[in-house]
């Protein structure tokens, strides 16, 4: 029990270093070191997970307290969130008083404007990840690709979730789609 308690603190420490973007910048190598290295899941288990993290209050990145949950009961699921937000935390703290300091300092534009598109690959990563997960095929790919379409065009995403789930729910009752 100790040894995955400790395997999880090595899996979520340093993504908790490198989560560029948020919680969906490290779901790729999540789902990796949560299936392929660990085996404390299957694909489709990390996909259920995810999905609950995202339906729950609170941050998309108490996944992690349920891959810990997954990996090793109760322990498991503070060993994650510990790992996940301790160590980030005390590097925010040690930044933020850099950055504090250094308001107009050409080397903070430049991490500003290089940092920015690592976030936006990271997060592609974890997109592609959870789709490959979930044995996407083309229509939710194509569901993927309308709704980002509608809400960078300015559509709420309460009226997007509703006209996919309709949708949706049309097509299971068509027989078009299985259960």
């Amino acid at each position: 029990m100790a040894e995955r308690l400790f395997a999880l603190l090595l899996v979520f420490a340093p993504l908790s270093l490198v989560s560029l973007g948020g919680g969906p910048s490290i779901f790729a190598e999540m789902q990796r070191q949560s299936v392929e290295v660990h085996g404390w899941m299957t694909a489709g288990q990390f996909t259920d997970l995810f999905a609950i993290s995202r339906a729950a209050p609170g941050p998309g990145t108490l996944i992690c307290a349920l891959v810990g949950w997954q990996a090793a009961g109760f322990a498991g699921a503070l060993a994650g969130a510990l790992g996940l937000y301790v160590p980030s935390s005390c590097l925010l703290l040690a930044i933020g008083h850099w950055w504090q300091r250094r308001g107009d300092s050409p080397m903070r534009r430049v991490i500003e404007r290089g940092l920015a598109p690592v976030a936006v690959g990271l997060i592609f990563a974890g997109v592609h990840t959870l789709l490959q997960a979930d044995g996407a095929g083309w229509l939710e790919v194509a569901t993927l690709l309308v709704c980002t379409i509608a809400l960078l065009r300015g559509a709420s995403p309460y009226a997007v979730m509703a006209v996919v789930a309709l949708l949706y729910a049309g097509l299971q009752q068509a027989g078009a789609i299985g259960r």
